[in-house]
């Protein structure tokens, strides 16, 4: 499990070495209990936003329609570091083969690609409701709502699909040591020896078309939603309405601030400590899976007094 030296060009690996934090191997151990903690509430936050919505017909509506895909997609974008990330911290195993890295990075870049496309249907969402209340049960059916989630999955999976193929074209021969606990796109990139500018251009328009669509749109949408609210005579009419727009904005900050910290880190901050960028890769794909179910359990009433009911009621059947 040795790491391949940089400037040697007559061997090419079979495995890249994953990364925990360099230099506190010893801790490993000890750090790797924060992590169990956060993938232990990430599985249980959102399996128990997916139990309630689905066991509960009163929330069987476009909202929580769009809140179980969200709470779907957090779990995939979590199983799919779990292995890597735990792997090194409790076996210090380190080694990943070609393949499978390539099989993770194409998980967790179509994963994150859902959660964007994910987000503009919730804010889609939110404009219809407020903007447009009377014809929102005509706009937003369950059939459409399952063509809008079929279409985001096929865009995702498509466009990415194509990453990987373009990474085993290249011949890894300067090192195959990656600098995350998890495989991406840039940091495989970074260690081939061939000419990467093919794989520059389409990643960056994959992300303009995609990430850089979505955020424009729900930029848009909550400008037309600011001035439809602004509009509302009664202050408390409009403070109701702002109030249900606060766990969607929430989780739009908590996917796009991180993942804006990330590219600046990556393309500008290579005098920053190796520590930062491996905090930060770690804020970007777990902050979101974490905090979504604390944030639409604390704000939106429905989940949360459904949630109290179900735990009341099973503390009354125990007794």
């Amino acid at each position: 499990m040795s790491a391949l030296p940089l400037g040697n060009t007559s061997f090419s690996p079979t495995t890249f070495l994953l990364t925990g934090f360099p230099g506190l191997e010893y801790a490993h151990r000890w750090i790797s209990l924060p992590f169990c903690f956060i993938y232990l509430t990430v599985i249980l936050g959102n399996c128990t936003i997916l139990h309630v919505i689905r066991t509960d017909s009163t929330l069987h509506e476009p909202m929580y329609y769009f809140l179980a895909m969200l709470a779907l997609t957090d779990l995939g974008l979590c199983l799919s570091t779990l292995p890597t990330v735990l792997g090194i911290y409790w076996f210090d195993s380190r080694e990943i083969p070609f393949n499978a890295c390539f099989a993770q990075l194409f998980f967790i870049h179509s994963l994150s690609l859902v959660e964007s496309s994910v987000l503009l249907s919730m804010a889609f969402d939110r404009f219809v409701a407020i903007c447009n209340p009377l014809r929102y049960g005509s706009i937003l059916t369950t059939q459409r709502i399952l063509k809008m989630g079929l279409t985001f999955v096929s865009r995702s999976f498509a466009l990415i699909f194509p990453l990987p193929f373009l990474l085993r074209r290249f011949q890894y021969c300067r090192t195959n040591v990656l600098s995350h606990s998890y495989c991406l796109h840039l940091e495989i990139m970074k260690l081939a020896c061939s000419d990467i500018i093919v794989n520059h251009i389409y990643g960056l328009t994959v992300v303009a078309f995609t990430v850089g669509t979505d955020s424009l749109l729900i930029l848009v949408s909550y400008i037309f939603i600011l001035k439809t609210v602004l509009g509302i005579a009664s202050k408390e009419g409009r403070l109701k309405a702002f109030n249900t727009c606060v766990s969607h904005i929430c989780a739009v900050l908590l996917f796009y601030v991180p993942m804006i910290g990330l590219s600046l880190i990556h393309r500008f901050g290579e005098r920053a400590p190796h520590i930062v960028h491996i905090l930060m890769s770690y804020v970007y794909l777990l902050a979101p899976p974490l905090m979504n179910p604390i944030v639409y359990s604390i704000k939106t009433k429905q989940i949360r007094q459904r949630i109290f009911k179900k735990l009341c009621l099973r503390k009354t059947l125990r007794l």
